[in-house]
């Protein structure tokens, strides 16, 4: 398991709560609208430091087409907190996506070649298949306000794209 998935999967386990319950423990719009933005911005991020760094046209492709997606999604997620007149809210679960994101770009940073790209790819597949899980079974059904549900249900239907992607690029690299 790679050390983002493991920090995700724990940054999960904040969000919904110590007793595993949504219940009370549900997150606010405004901290849903700040999960989902910075899961965006930090795959932005780690998408060019690929594009940076490998020399494998696949990955590069690939890499590409997660800041051009993500960039778009994020832009419609600015849009809308600005019409519902909404401030994204930090909170534990942004903080500890930014730090395992901070952690996994210093590991890649090390790296280069075929082991670059494969730990890349091998983290992306793990990172959307965790924020895909996220969507569907916390964020989304918390969320309260009805375009930011729809905005995150179509997010989801493009993550799960690059999930399906990220593990095609992880099957050509093998």
């Amino acid at each position: 398991m790679t050390l983002r998935l493991t920090t995700v999967a724990a940054a999960i386990v904040l969000l919904i709560g110590a007793n595993g319950a949504l219940g009370a423990d549900k997150p606010t719009d405004p901290q849903i609208a700040h999960i989902a933005y910075t899961a965006g911005v930090l795959d932005i991020e780690a998408a060019k430091q690929a594009i940076a760094t490998s020399k494998n046209k696949a990955v590069v492709e690939f890499a590409e087409s997660m800041v051009r997606d993500h960039e778009a999604v994020n832009k419609q997620a600015l849009d809308l907190v600005k019409k519902l007149n909404v401030t994204p809210e930090d909170n534990d679960t942004s903080k500890a996506l930014s730090q395992a994101a901070e952690t996994k770009r210093q590991e890649l940073a090390k790296l280069s070649g075929a082991a670059f790209d494969k730990a890349y790819v091998e983290n992306e597949v793990a990172y959307h298949k965790e924020v895909n899980g996220a969507l569907e079974t916390l964020l989304i059904p918390a969320a309260q306000n009805g375009e930011l549900k729809s905005l995150l249900e179509t997010g989801l239907k493009l993550f799960q794209g690059h999930q399906q992607h990220a593990e095609h690029v992880a099957m050509e690299m093998k």
